[in-house]
């Protein structure tokens, strides 16, 4: 597989909060209040562990047992041949202890079978509470450190005592079935009210043989502000920590794919990736809690749809073209900043889909064909038309909800010539800004999709099935009225506008069509979310 190696930046980085401290002596406490009355203790060392500890301080008893628990087998061989550790670092659907008291908290963890022993506590002893199964989870989701604050426990605490938001309050979605592929998942990680972070995970995936794969399905929720797949190149993934980091230590890595909702990426018909077996990702989830008064549970899930290798005859290609010098004084004057990109890999590319990305002070996003002396082309994207499709009656910028465009059959690019990229903003803030990694920095990156050989598709009209499952709002935000597009569509049984609780607002049934009015003039300013038979959008209304 060509390797692309990718420029060194962060999409958005973490306003950090004041933290309570949960570390591995949390942890520790747990486990001798739960796990050593009856068993697990020097005088009866069940599974053949101690869980008390030795040492002359708390720290050192809890360090003592981390160092039985972390990285170790188990000693269930069923469970040690599956490749389980007792604390598998930033895995909890791979650490042998968690699924021992999991008991339900974690519903993607299958119930424990009688080949794989008795639920921790054993012997009648008292069932660990949501919140005590939570700390271990998080422990073991930050990389299970034996030192050092490492989660915000108080944010645990008010989720589980007080009440909190769900990314996914019905439930996780289902993966894919038997023999298709496999489900990615990562976190959950909890923010406070208000909060904004952002993380990312090495993430090994033990496949058993090299596979392709055609069809990535994401899921995230509408407070997400993005979802990166990455891969690390060779070794490169050897030198990176277990579990959630805030740093992306980006030297050796590749771009899978990039979505900034929920989006089903199904890949052109003879076309994939190429995923080694040994392949080991990077997952990227940035959250933001628009709820004032609750604590939000985030988590992203990837259905990865795979097939045999040499079914595809092309393989697919992702890439980030990023400009990382823009910078834009708070003048509130418009600014424009243009990046040509040429002669990248090979000779000639086939654009499958493109999508552009700034912050918040962006106020367009366009792509051209570059000609051969360097003057701009034809228009190929505009991020302020539904679908990214130039030439819209009504152009809206969401930086939020930027389009990404498709191409059936796919566009072909020389890239002797090359493409012209162009972002615009206005900077009404505080402070001049630049390239950064927070929200409240500024960014230009186009994600491209391509092949390097042409692939010619029939399709009866233009665009393909993933671009007629989006939907567009415009305008986003609003005062009166919104207009929801869904293209490719006929018919609709179900319009709803809800809050962000979930309640229905406003339903409208039995629609036909592909163009909807809804009035949100009455409605109290805030964050509010469109569900169109399950396509879903944000609307923010001022």
């Amino acid at each position: 597989m060509k390797q692309y190696f990718l420029p060194l930046f962060i999409f958005c980085n973490t306003l950090l909060f004041g933290q309570t401290p949960a570390s591995v002596v949390e942890v520790h406490r747990i486990l001798q209040n739960k796990c050593t009355e009856s068993c697990h203790n020097s005088a009866s060392l069940d599974a053949d562990l101690d869980l008390v500890g030795t040492g002359s301080t708390e720290l050192q008893r809890a360090q003592n047992v981390a160092s039985k628990l972390v990285n170790i087998n188990p000693s269930n061989s069923w469970a040690a041949s599956r490749g389980y550790k007792r604390v598998y670092p930033g895995r909890p659907d791979r650490s042998f202890l968690f699924k021992k008291i999991n008991l339900g908290l974690e519903p993607t963890i299958p119930e424990l079978t009688l080949i794989e022993g008795h639920p921790m506590p054993s012997g009648g002893g008292e069932a660990l509470t949501d919140i005590e199964k939570e700390v271990i989870r998080q422990w073991i989701l930050f990389g299970a450190k034996n030192l050092g604050v490492q989660f915000n426990k108080s944010i645990i605490d008010d989720f589980y005592t007080n009440g909190g938001d769900k990314s996914f309050p019905a439930g996780p979605p289902p993966g894919p079935a038997s023999g298709e592929g496999f489900q990615i998942k990562m976190g959950p990680f909890f923010l406070a009210p208000d909060g904004e972070v952002e993380y990312y995970q090495k993430y090994e995936l033990y496949l058993p043989n090299d596979v392709e794969v055609n069809h990535l399905n994401f899921d995230i929720s509408p407070y997400s502000h993005h979802f990166i797949v990455y891969n690390f190149v060779g070794t490169g993934a050897n030198s990176i920590p277990a579990g959630l980091r805030l740093n992306s230590f980006h030297n050796d890595i590749n771009l899978v794919a990039a979505v900034q909702e929920a989006t089903d990426l199904t890949l052109p018909s003879n076309t994939a990736f190429r995923w080694d077996n040994n392949l080991v990702l990077d997952l990227n989830s940035h959250y933001i809690n628009y709820s004032l008064t609750k604590p939000f549970q985030c988590e992203a899930y990837v259905n990865v749809y795979t097939q045999a290798p040499g079914t595809a005859d092309q393989e697919m290609f992702a890439t980030l073209l990023v400009k990382p010098d823009i910078p834009i004084p708070n003048s509130g004057d418009l600014i424009t900043h243009t990046n040509p990109e040429f002669q990248f890999g090979a000779d000639s590319i086939y654009v499958w889909g493109l999508m552009g990305h700034t912050h918040k002070y962006g106020k367009g996003y366009k792509v051209w064909k570059r000609l051969s002396n360097g003057q701009k082309g034809d228009l190929i994207y505009d991020a302020s038309c539904p679908q990214g499709i130039p030439g819209c009656p009504t152009p809206y910028y969401d930086y939020q909800h930027i389009p990404l465009r498709y191409w059936e059959p796919l566009l072909p690019i020389k890239w002797s010539n090359g493409i012209i990229h162009e972002a615009k903003w206005i900077n009404d803030g505080p402070a001049s800004v630049n390239f950064g990694p927070t929200s409240d920095d500024e960014m230009m990156v186009l994600i491209a999709f391509y092949t390097e050989h042409p692939l010619t598709i029939a399709t009866d009209e233009p665009g393909d099935a993933a671009q007629k499952k989006s939907v567009a709002v415009s305008p986003n935000p609003a005062t009166d009225q919104i207009f929801v597009t869904l293209p490719g569509l006929t018919q609709l049984n179900n319009l709803r506008l809800l809050n962000i609780a979930g309640q229905t607002l406003i339903h409208k049934q039995n629609l036909q069509g592909d163009f909807f009015e809804i009035n949100v003039a009455g409605l109290t300013p805030g964050i509010y979310f469109i569900d169109a038979d399950g396509r879903k959008a944000k609307v923010i209304v001022e």
